[in-house]
């Protein structure tokens, strides 16, 4: 039988900020097998498609750039293998990034494609360093320029006169290890070596920078050997000089500018602390510690849903543990009517938020969202009575050790796996080492014994915030001090600890 092709979608990942992702793209990449991407895009989008294999085709100064029939010839084989490409751009696809010589190929092989635009490079560094690349008495114009054209050409196809000539903004792309040629040019054109510049370099990141200089400084700033470092986008133009009210001014002043807080929460749990934390300024890196996934047999979980009538109570310790048991118990054509007369507790509040999400409402809630309360709570009246606890194939003991101790009939079960994850990103790991990263945040016990075999002694030039007391107990086990904890013991209060930490 013939296996029938997959798509290609040539997405615009956009300047750095991975909130600045369009909607599509990132429907587009949660839907994907694979995904190619240029050492321009911020790794971090990647977290949209956990999914995927995701194959960096090059990134300056640390790996080997493919050439772009390399690439060309990944996608397609791909394709034909009927898996879904994805191929993220810095930027716009359509600017500067060689997207017609992949159409082109692409549809000559007769695979289906789709170009996303992303926010290019111009435009957003016009907003984030506060410049108007048009304006009403400045510029009603604008161009955009490589600085770096096609090694085998034999002559420029830009028209430097003109270009100095032009009555607009101009702004110039990929031009740090050309900064000397352009800028000659563009004098020799007749352009004023006096023009205002202003150079944007990693723009809408939290570390972006803007230098402003005069045309012909240009090439001190810039070049092969010089300290300002791709990627970098440069605005030249009489606009360049407006610069009373920059992003970089109010981005200085949210709580978490200029902090770098690893987060260490499975992929698709993240998002909410991850989203927060990068309201409050901070620059945030996304590695998980710890893997969700399905148990390889349900026969536990089984076993409890055919008995239910055998509880008193069911005890759930964590969001992922209700949404794997009430899928199982959808499985099996039973819905929440099934749980009727059984008292249903929760150890948080986002557990309970879970519940509720499946038309349960918990009958046992503690204040201070832990299980010793819980337990507590329960052992005052449950002598004698039947528990199931449903939680994950690893952690905690303490609730069943109190409600057994209090004479419950105490039974436990794994309603999904719980893993380490192994696997660290090399650059998290040369940021770890090298003193890059000021915040860890630690969502359990299993998270932090984990952090410490990944990163070991590494960890302790670090701020460690922890999610509850039993967590920052491993910390001491371990030798780590701990800077912040949360209190409740919740995602927004190991934030409201960070905030109160931080100098």
């Amino acid at each position: 039988m013939q296996i029938m092709n997959g798509s290609v979608f040539l997405i615009g990942a956009g300047p750095g900020d991975p909130g600045l992702l369009t909607m599509r793209g990132a429907e587009l990449l949660r839907g994907s097998d694979i995904v190619l991407y240029d050492g321009l895009c911020n790794p971090e989008i990647l977290a949209q498609s956990p999914q995927a294999t995701h194959i960096c085709v090059g990134k300056h100064g640390q790996s080997r750039i493919w050439k772009q029939d390399e690439i060309i010839k990944e996608m397609i084989r791909y394709a034909k293998e009927g898996k879904n490409v994805s191929r993220l751009k810095g930027g716009d696809p359509a600017v500067f990034a060689r997207t017609a010589e992949e159409v082109d190929a692409l549809a000559k092989e007769g695979i289906k494609f789709e170009i996303v635009p992303g926010i290019t490079a111009a435009l957003a560094a016009g907003s984030f360093a506060g410049i108007p690349v048009t304006h009403r008495q400045l510029a009603s114009a604008v161009a955009l320029v490589t600085g770096h054209e096609e090694p085998d050409k034999s002559a420029s196809s830009l028209d430097w006169e003109a270009l100095a000539r032009f009555p607009g903004t101009l702004v110039i792309y990929m031009g740090v290890t050309t900064a000397d040629l352009w800028t000659r040019n563009l004098i020799q054109g007749g352009l004023s070596p006096q023009t205002s510049v202003a150079i944007v370099r990693r723009c809408s990141l939290p570390d972006q920078q803007v230098f402003r200089c005069k045309l012909e400084e240009i090439p001190k700033l810039l070049g092969v050997g010089m300290k300002t470092r791709p990627p970098v986008i440069v605005v030249i133009g009489k606009v360049s000089e407006l610069h009373a009210h920059d992003f970089q001014q109010f981005a200085n002043h949210r709580p978490l500018s200029g902090q770098t807080v690893l987060v260490t929460r499975p992929v698709e749990q993240a998002e909410p602390l991850v989203a927060e934390l990068r309201k409050l300024g901070a620059h945030v890196i996304i590695q998980p510690m710890i893997r969700i996934s399905s148990l390889p047999n349900f026969d536990e979980i089984d076993r409890a849903i055919d008995h239910r009538g055998e509880w008193n109570y069911i005890i759930f310790c964590s969001q992922n543990g209700v949404r794997h048991f009430m899928e199982r118990l959808f499985e099996k054509n039973l819905d929440s009517r099934s749980l009727a007369g059984i008292k249903i507790g929760v150890v948080g509040s986002k557990t309970e938020q879970a519940l509720k999400q499946y038309g349960i409402q918990s009958d046992i809630v503690p204040t201070d969202f832990n299980g010793d309360q819980l337990a507590g709570i329960i052992a005052s009246e449950a002598n004698g009575k039947k528990v199931l606890i449903i939680r994950a194939s690893r952690g905690n003991q303490r609730i069943s050790e109190i409600l057994t101790e209090a004479g419950s009939q105490v039974t436990q079960i794994a309603s999904y796996s719980h893993e380490d994850v192994t696997e660290v990103d090399d650059t998290i790991l040369e940021k770890m080492a090298s003193g890059e990263i000021d915040w860890v945040t630690a969502m359990s016990s299993e998270t932090l014994r984990n952090l410490y075999r990944c990163f070991g002694d590494s960890l302790r030039d670090c701020k460690l915030a922890t999610i509850s007391p039993i967590t920052s107990q491993v910390a001491k086990e371990l030798g780590l001090t701990v800077s912040a904890e949360a209190s409740p013991y919740t995602s927004q209060g190991l934030i409201q600890s960070i905030l109160k930490t931080k100098p």
